[in-house]
């Protein structure tokens, strides 16, 4: 009996060390889904209006930027870096109206807007009618993470891009002869009406961006020069938080571009994203319902691009074209500006 008692102990012993030499089973956890979307405007653009050599310029140029921010998500930077180093590359060609590309004034000065929104703590910072900060968008984060307030304008926001010792440029630098004949066209017009079709086509160009990071954080930035022709300090929905730049990481990050005053009296960019919380739409259903049943009624035109906490993107407008740019967690990578 002892003989058999012993021989048992053993046998459960090595049983024992058997089960606690294995290893566990590691947990199967897919990668985390990220995402970036850009736009460059929205407007009249038309296929048999571009040149070959034209739409190639644009697609370069806009596949350069998406991919600096995707880099960044890709590499595990965070949203708000994709985003504005994505919008970055927008604000120094001359093909955009943001930075380098803004349009003209009444009276022929060039004025930026810009914003930047943290989905993850709903900070945001933004600029208005600044002449001489180079890259816009810098100027929004700098607002967002070193000054207690939201917005600054004019000569108090370059004072502090100047202490924040951002690049600063001679007005000079964002002289476009392109933009400034455009300027003197919309001037000719005037005559007719205010906002004749001429007019209305030329506040196109607005840059934006929205992200998806691996930690699940949204952001969405947006720059522009405004509208051609502009006077008395007319600022549009840029940069204003909820009507052209809004991000939640409850539900989307959201950049605006098309005739800002529909937009900011639509409430477009939270609009998308209350729609998304109160009422369970989906992004493209949200986005749909605002730019189609909402905007459009109005007499507004223009489009968004957003993207869900789950990596879903939407682009949508009402427009005869849109200037954007989508990467997905894949790495698909779409680049159009036709509505087709």
């Amino acid at each position: 009996m002892t003989k058999l008692i012993g021989l048992l102990f053993v046998i459960l012993s090595c049983f024992s060390c058997k089960k606690t030499t294995e290893k566990p089973v590691e947990p199967h956890t897919p990668n985390p889904p990220f995402a970036i979307v850009v736009h460059g405007g929205a407007g009249t653009i038309l296929k048999k209006n571009m040149s070959s050599e034209t739409e190639a310029l644009y697609k370069a140029k806009l596949e350069e930027a998406i991919k600096v921010g995707y880099n960044i998500l890709k590499n595990g930077g965070s949203s708000l870096d994709a985003v504005q180093n994505t919008i970055n590359v927008l604000e120094d060609s001359p093909l955009f109206n943001a930075g380098k590309g803004a349009v003209f004034t009444n009276a022929e000065t060039n004025e930026h807007d810009a914003s930047i929104m943290d989905g993850k703590t709903l900070n945001a910072g933004a600029s208005s009618g600044t002449k001489t900060v180079k890259n816009p968008i810098n100027l929004a984060r700098a607002i967002m993470d070193n000054s207690p307030h939201v917005m600054l304008s004019g000569e108090g926001a370059e004072q502090f891009a100047h202490e924040q010792g951002l690049t600063i440029v001679h007005p000079s630098y964002f002289y476009n002869e392109n933009r400034f004949k455009s300027l003197q066209k919309v001037k000719a017009s005037e005559h007719i009406a205010f906002y004749d079709e001429t007019i209305k086509d030329s506040k196109f160009g607005t840059v934006g961006c929205v992200a998806l990071d691996k930690n699940g954080n949204l952001a969405a930035g947006t720059s522009t020069g405004g509208m051609t022709n502009k006077r008395w300090g007319r600022i549009g929905d840029s940069p204003i938080i909820g009507a052209g730049t809004y991000a939640n990481n409850n539900t989307c990050a959201i950049s605006c571009t098309g005739w800002g005053e529909y937009f900011i009296r639509s409430v477009v960019a939270h609009d998308i994203s209350a729609l998304m919380e109160y009422k369970g739409l989906s992004i493209e259903e949200a986005a749909r319902e605002v730019i189609q049943n909402k905007v459009a009624p109005l007499g507004g035109d223009g489009g968004i691009i957003g993207v869900d906490k789950h990596g879903n993107i939407a682009m949508e407008f009402n427009t005869a074209g849109m200037y954007r740019a989508s990467l997905d967690t894949n790495g698909n990578l779409l680049v159009n500006m036709y509505n087709d």
